[in-house]
């Protein structure tokens, strides 16, 4: 009952997150609610493994952490720079 309930938590603030995503006023905010929805992702996979008796999604939960993170740096990189192979000067 406690892993259904934190997973119904997840599910409104991760809809908050999608809503801020779309509205945001700069391009910033919607990147970093889009972040946060990637890191809900996380939090509802491994909830959903351990109330359905699989602990091992945490292991794509760890996977999914990485690909998340690597993509919200690229994106960034992108907006700033309007070039990946910029350097930071």
């Amino acid at each position: 009952m406690m892993f259904a309930t934190a997973i119904v938590g997840i599910l409104i603030t991760m809809a908050l997150a999608l809503a801020r995503a779309l509205k945001g006023p700069t391009v910033f905010d919607r990147i970093l609610a889009a972040n946060m929805f990637g890191t809900k992702t996380i939090l509802l996979i491994a909830a959903a493994g351990f109330l359905t008796g699989r602990p091992d999604w945490t292991d794509l939960a760890l996977v999914y952490a990485l690909v998340n993170f690597a993509g919200t740096v690229a994106v960034l990189k992108y907006v700033r720079f309007q070039d990946m192979a910029a350097g930071g000067e």
